[in-house]
């Protein structure tokens, strides 16, 4: 079972780097867009996360909820976002910052909460 556990979170951080390179990526590029990357790093982040704490619930430590509660609405905006530029040729300068700022606050509560 642990290893089952250690093959989950790798899948969970190939998911955030996924992610967070995927918009890191756009940084420099003009105009800037939701790419395949980000797109999959959130679903995988989304899958993975949830097995995580499916993982957390059979086992004796106790479940922080509340940790999970606030992480799992960050991904669901995170997504929305996600979803509904995925297909633009462009998205807003607004839009970009926030999938990013809302990928590096998930991290910053997976490690600091």
């Amino acid at each position: 079972m642990e290893f089952a556990h250690n093959l989950v979170l790798l899948l969970h951080f190939v998911g955030f780097a996924a992610l967070f390179g995927g918009a890191f990526v756009q940084l420099k590029s003009a105009p800037r867009q939701v790419n395949a990357a980000m797109f999959h790093g959130m679903l995988t982040q989304l899958v993975t996360g949830l097995l995580l704490v499916g993982f957390l619930e059979m086992g004796d430590k106790p479940v922080n909820h509340v940790k999970v509660g606030i992480k799992l609405t960050v991904l669901i905006v995170l997504g929305i976002l996600v979803l509904l530029n995925r297909k633009k040729d462009a998205v807003t300068s607004g839009v970009f910052w926030a999938i990013f700022g809302l990928t590096l606050a998930d991290a910053a509560i997976a490690v600091f909460v």
